[in-house]
């Protein structure tokens, strides 16, 4: 199989265009589709489905596809690990971690990491879904919860802590409560019992509140921990959040203070063939130091 031609061919399957792919290459459209349409006359298979809307892969295609992901994806990963020296970190690393925690705790402190480590061709994928590490979407993760992959190294990074807050604003307006069976009055925020969380048991509060008998709806249900946090910023109600979310913030208080809920371990975690990397261990090294460094 000609090398350029799957070059090619993964390009356009990526970009689901030939003008788009003949972007990323650097070459005309017409070009990039000649090359397709010979790859297909050599293989004899059909590659894509050629719409007015764009391109379909076939069922060949998809074939093809997964596999040109998986060569250029460890491709990649040997290039960095060739050019990157065991004394000096460099090339590029791609961390993702959920949006909440890689927004309002992680970001903060890339400077000084940037700082120390120049070099380092650093990109950040916040996102409440799990990029998959194998595949090489990221090199880094920081989950919210044990890694089920056995090909994956894992390292314990802190445990999370949830409690309920309000904001000063709407305390002072509605009142602070005292004990659970208060709650039933006040406004609460959640997640949709139907979304996929990012923890479990993410709903302790409303569950413990259905479990009292209470037949109380949130006033506001929405699908992302930093919403939530800053829902309630505004005074909307209260809601249940990550300790690292309020930090010192004087203008949050938390609510039923000996009220604890769900304790989140959060996992440092890393594709096998990246063990000796020199770019993971300072990252994680960095980590493990500023985790030291926050009273969770």
């Amino acid at each position: 199989m000609d090398w350029d031609k799957l070059r090619v061919f993964h390009a356009v399957a990526e970009a689901g265009s030939f003008t788009h792919a003949g972007e990323t290459l650097n070459l005309s459209q017409s070009a990039v589709s000649r090359q397709i349409s010979a790859l297909e006359e050599s293989l004899g298979v059909p590659l894509f489905h050629r719409h007015a809307r764009g391109l379909i892969l076939t069922e060949q295609g998809e074939l093809l596809h997964r596999t040109a992901r998986d060569v250029f994806a460890k491709l990649s990963m040997t290039e960095a690990m060739l050019t990157e020296s065991r004394e000096h970190a460099k090339g590029p690393l791609r961390v993702t971690t959920t949006i909440a925690f890689g927004s309002t705790w992680l970001t903060p402190r890339i400077s000084e990491f940037m700082s120390i480590y120049p070099d380092i061709q650093l990109t950040l994928l916040f996102d409440d879904n799990e990029l998959d590490l194998a595949m090489r979407e990221a090199d880094i993760a920081i989950r919210m919860n044990t890694p089920r992959q056995p090909d994956l190294i894992q390292r314990h990074l802190m445990t999370i802590r949830f409690h309920l807050y309000a904001h000063q604003s709407y305390l002072k307006k509605r009142g602070t409560p005292k004990a659970v069976a208060e709650l039933d009055s006040h406004d609460l925020i959640s997640y949709p019992p139907d979304a996929r969380a990012p923890i479990s048991n993410v709903n302790w509060i409303t569950e413990l509140l259905e479990s009292s008998g209470s037949a109380r709806k949130p006033v506001l249900q929405v699908n992302n921990m930093y919403a939530i946090y800053r829902a309630v910023e505004t005074g909307l109600g209260v809601g249940s959040l990550p300790d690292f979310l309020v930090g010192d913030s004087k203008e949050l208080v938390r609510v039923l203070p000996e009220l604890s809920g769900p304790k989140v371990d959060a996992y440092f975690v890393y594709a096998e063939e990246l063990r000796h990397s020199k770019r993971i261990a300072v990252f994680r090294d960095f980590l493990v130091r500023k985790v030291a460094e926050t009273p969770f």
